[in-house]
């Protein structure tokens, strides 16, 4: 009892000198912060003024920045330094209070273990010296806390001042893209004399046209076409020769198998459902694939008027052409070259922004010649009046630039989709002879057959029994997407491709027993119906197509043979014509076209020999009878062409305007919306800023 006495006078004997040199070294601490936190203040509110006095924006333009004239990133409002001033005080009288026995317990302790330790000494100095550097870090910590708030401030305000400027630009290029301005009436013009015009180019696809119809003496205009501008001895179509994927590729570039049109009609597997051209399923742009050349030109400021183009009314990536004429199998030849001509004499720069300005790109699609090679097929004398039909169109065509005095103005691009090769009785196949026709579910193309067999049927077994079956046949070949299709075809990379193709010989062709049986017709000595067929290898002869271009983008020069090219570099043709920047297609050919070197030896081209007719022929009160239902290329129900020539076509045209006056117009008319959201993004930097010094002014814990 008496050593616990005595012990605890000692250690209080041992604490008076240490409390008050505590206490002196606290006051000293004290005094040192007060000014310290006074020259902060002094050097905040100097800072503050600083930025003030060192703005340059007239109060005009700070009101559209800001929105308020009062509000600035480094003003502090009046409220808040009062506040910030009452607080501060609170802080220096609390701290000024005499250490009282209410001292924490803990830090008794802790400085019990201080002096045991022999970390005070008798002199105040050193308690001080001791003491000061912890205090001193504290404040260099809540200082430099408050510097790094202030730099994130600054830096998350510029940030959004930099995103607002960045949503307002886009929304800027997004509207302008939607209006559809053309291009600046500064760009290359040229005048026929009577008013100005921009590059335009036609490009007029006769379907089914073979080169060496150009060989039979009926197609001058043609012929001086080929002497006068570009034409190779013949263009290759694609695979598989057949309308709609080849007039889809001559407008993207790209090959079936990356477009998605992989036939006239198909399958898709993941879709559930059937393309089938004639339909109006077929118009629902969820098939297409690619960006068609009238996309690519209405995106550029380039007015487009499309003319029955297969694909055109599908509205491809909700982009329309400026002028739009659904098809309509009634329209003649002469109607298609009065409509060109005019489209050509719409308005021009010269009579201002307006909705009926002429088109640039003009692309017309003739079916006719493809039509009757089916109906009476191609070495008749019915094609021979529809080759020459075509050709006086082209004629009224070039003599309407004449008398206009575009020929040096106006580019004419004539081009065809495949040809066309005689049928025959004698050269068929029954399809049910060579598989089970319950083992398939859905059959895609015609001539050519695709086969999508059923869930439970095993695909590789099937292929091995077909493969087997015609082996023996050198009249037809099987292949599978996935295994064996000739690479050159480009016809394997795509799920909308049948897993099995059957590909016959050029004229020959392949049906089941439900549609023609091929036995019966001849003991009843009937003839096989359609009379002319495509979609065989797309490099036979008789399924080549032509390309024949003349105008100021195909110069005439001493030599103008070129080598034959694939049909995927007619867009990018068609682009370069127009200066237009291409989307991303298949074709390779370098641009401008260079003729062959003359040193090399002339590229000759010989004339595919069509297989002659059989001598059965067909009487026709039984033509109906034998006419089988597979699709023909060119052959279309008015059910997609509601409207006739008569209501010539639907204008889906915007009001076009200068780049400039676009956007100005546009940011006009949202001034009060962006007005709105920098009031709403100025409130939250406010807001953030009053944080920011609320979080400064805590009391730190000494």
């Amino acid at each position: 009892m008496i050593n616990s006495c005595h012990l605890k006078t000692d250690i209080e004997d041992e604490l008076a000198p240490v409390e008050t040199s505590r206490s002196q070294g606290i006051q000293a601490y004290e005094q040192e912060t007060l000014q310290d936190e006074k020259e902060l203040e002094r050097l905040l509110t100097q800072n503050i003024q600083d930025n003030s006095s060192k703005l340059t924006l007239t109060q005009k333009v700070r009101k559209l920045l800001f929105l308020s004239s009062d509000f600035h990133l480094n003003q502090v409002e009046p409220n808040e330094k009062i506040k910030y001033k009452n607080k501060m005080e609170n802080q220096r009288k609390k701290r000024k209070e005499p250490l009282g026995i209410e001292q924490n317990s803990e830090e008794e302790v802790e400085l019990l273990l201080e002096i045991e330790e022999g970390v005070f000494s008798d002199s105040s100095n050193e308690i001080g010296e001791k003491r000061k550097p912890s205090h001193r870090k504290r404040f260099e910590q809540r200082q430099s806390k408050f510097q790094t708030m202030a730099w994130q401030k600054k830096y998350l305000t510029r940030c959004l001042a930099a995103t607002g400027l960045c949503v307002l630009l886009l929304l800027m290029f997004k509207q302008m893209l939607k209006c559809k301005s053309t291009r600046s009436p500064l760009m290359k013009m040229k005048s026929n004399g009577t008013t100005l015009f921009a590059p335009t180019t036609i490009l007029i696809s006769l379907d089914g046209f073979r080169p060496d119809f150009l060989n039979r003496g009926i197609t001058p205009r043609l012929n001086s076409m080929r002497q006068e501008g570009f034409s190779p001895a013949y263009m290759l179509p694609s695979f598989p020769s057949v309308t709609f994927p080849n007039h889809y590729t001559l407008v993207t570039g790209l090959y079936p198998e990356s477009h998605g049109i992989v036939s006239n009609v198909f399958w898709d597997e993941e879709l559930k459902e059937q393309f089938y051209y004639t339909k109006p399923i077929a118009m629902n742009k969820k098939w297409w694939g690619g960006e068609p050349i009238w996309v690519t030109a209405e995106k550029q400021g380039v007015k487009t008027a499309v003319h029955m183009w297969p694909g055109s009314e599908a509205h491809i990536m909700n982009t329309e052409p400026t002028y739009l004429d659904k098809f309509n199998a009634k329209t003649t030849m002469k109607e298609k070259s009065e409509r060109v001509l005019e489209l050509l004499d719409k308005g021009s720069f010269q009579d201002g922004y307006n909705e009926y300005m002429r088109p640039q790109l003009i692309a017309t699609y003739v079916p006719h010649v493809d039509a009757d090679g089916h109906f009476y097929g191609p070495n008749t004398t019915e094609i021979r009046n529809t080759i020459s039909g075509a050709d006086q169109m082209l004629d009224e065509i070039l003599l309407g630039l004449e008398r206009r005095n575009l020929t040096n103005i106006v580019n004419v691009i004539v081009v065809s989709d495949h040809g066309m090769a005689t049928t025959d009785i004698d050269r068929m196949i029954q399809l049910d002879d060579l598989l089970d026709l319950s083992k398939i579910d859905h059959i895609d193309g015609w001539p050519l057959i695709g086969l999508h067999p059923k869930r439970d049927v095993d695909v590789d077994e099937l292929f091995e029994q077909l493969s087997q079956k015609v082996a023996s046949n050198p009249n037809l070949n099987v292949y599978m997407r996935d295994k064996n299709m000739p690479e050159r075809y480009h016809f394997s990379n795509n799920k909308r491709i049948a897993p099995i193709w059957l590909v016959p010989m050029t004229g020959w062709a392949i049906t089941t027993k439900e549609e023609f049986d091929i036995k019966e017709s001849k003991r009843k000595g009937l003839q096989y119906h359609p009379r002319g067929l495509h979609g065989y290898d797309h490099e036979h002869p008789l399924m080549h197509s032509i390309f024949i271009a003349t105008g100021p983008a195909f110069p005439q020069i001493s030599s103008n043979r070129i080598k034959p090219f694939q049909n995927t570099e007619v867009y990018n043709i068609v682009c370069y014509t127009l200066d237009l920047m291409p989307s991303s297609n298949n074709g390779t050919l370098p641009l401008p076209l260079l003729p062959i070197d003359p040193q090399e030896p002339d590229f000759t081209y010989e004339i595919p020999v069509d297989p002659e007719d059989s001598l059965v022929s067909i009487p026709l009160e039984d033509q109906n009878k034998t006419t089988i239902s597979f699709p023909l290329a060119s052959v279309t129900p008015d059910e997609i062409s509601s409207d006739n020539l008569d209501n010539k076509a639907e204008i889906n045209s915007s009001e076009n305007f200068d780049f400039l006056k676009v956007g100005f117009n546009w940011l006009s008319s949202k001034e009060t919306d962006f007005r709105e959201w920098f009031e709403e993004i100025s409130a939250k930097i406010k807001a953030l800023s009053n944080k920011s010094l609320a979080w400064i002014d805590k009391k730190p814990d000494y």
